[in-house]
Parts: C-alpha cells; sequence; structure tokens
C-alpha cells in the first residue's frame, strides 16, 4: 500500500502551520514507503498530490470553537465529510470539504482518506505555533507514523 501523509498549511500564519509543521516533525519517524508532502493554502493542489497513492493522510489546522490543540480524525473515505468539517473555518480559498467532495464526484479520491484537523488559536501574520498547537503536532506526527506502519501489515 502507498503511503501518503500531506500537510496544508501556511508557515507564516502562526498556527496555519500545522500541517507543515507535522510533516517536518514526521521526516524522522516513517519507512522510506511513506512519503510525504505539504501544500499551501490551494487544496485543489492536494489531487496532483495524492495521485497514485492508496492510503492518504491530510493534516490542516482548524477552528470549530473546541479548545486549541484540541485534535479529530475524519475517515473521509466512504462517507461525505461536508457535515462534519462543515463546522470548521479555514483559511484556504477553497474549503478542504469542499475539496474532498469535489474530488470524490471527480473519481479522485485515493482508496482510504483520512482528515486529522487540529483546532487552531492563532492565525496571526508572524507567529510561531501556539504552545497547544505545537504540544499537538508532536502527538498527532507520531500518531499518524504508527498508523501508517499499522496500515503497512
Amino acid at each position: 500500500m502507498s503511503g501518503l501523509v500531506i500537510g496544508i498549511g501556511n508557515p507564516d500564519r502562526g498556527d496555519d502551520a500545522l500541517g507543515i509543521e507535522v510533516i517536518a516533525r514526521m521526516r524522522e519517524s516513517v519507512d522510506d514507503d511513506v512519503r510525504l508532502a505539504t501544500v499551501g493554502g490551494d487544496t485543489l493542489a492536494l489531487f496532483d498530490c495524492w495521485h497514485g497513492a492508496t492510503c492518504v493522510h491530510v493534516v490542516d489546522a482548524m477552528q470549530s470553537g473546541a479548545a486549541p490543540g484540541t485534535v479529530r480524525r475524519f475517515d473521509a473515505t466512504d462517507d461525505a465529510v461536508g457535515a462534519e468539517l462543515g463546522s470548521f473555518v479555514s483559511t484556504h480559498a477553497f474549503d478542504l470539504a469542499d475539496a474532498i467532495e469535489l474530488a470524490r464526484t471527480l473519481g479522485r479520491l485515493p482508496e482510504r482518506l483520512v482528515v486529522w484537523g487540529v483546532e487552531a488559536r492563532e492565525f496571526a501574520h508572524g507567529h510561531g505555533l501556539s504552545a497547544p498547537v505545537a504540544r499537538a503536532a508532536d502527538d498527532l506526527a507520531k500518531t499518524i507514523a504508527e498508523e501508517c506502519a499499522y496500515t503497512r501489515r
């Protein structure tokens, strides 16, 4: 099974860098058969990024009103994610849930798609990750690496 983890984000907008930071933390902990990639604010770029991968994990910072650092996991393989991800506010031009559902409609989803959302606190320019989001990034990098290893068995 071809594994891929994609971090979405903007490194110059505080907690929006979460996806990129998770990928950076995973570089030392995944096997060579798991690809790591980052995508900026263009969520439609996911289509090309995950082309050919069978098991994909997407990581993004979001806001839903939960406590900062709260991690949510969604399996987008078989069911529409609009209702689940629809309550989240994204900083991207094209909403992640809409991009996933468009890919589903076009037949461009990978065989397995897992979305990880981490509740953000701050999206201001020039700031790094807030403390609760940084802790979540550390934990999430380990969790996804373990899930990728388990999936290959």
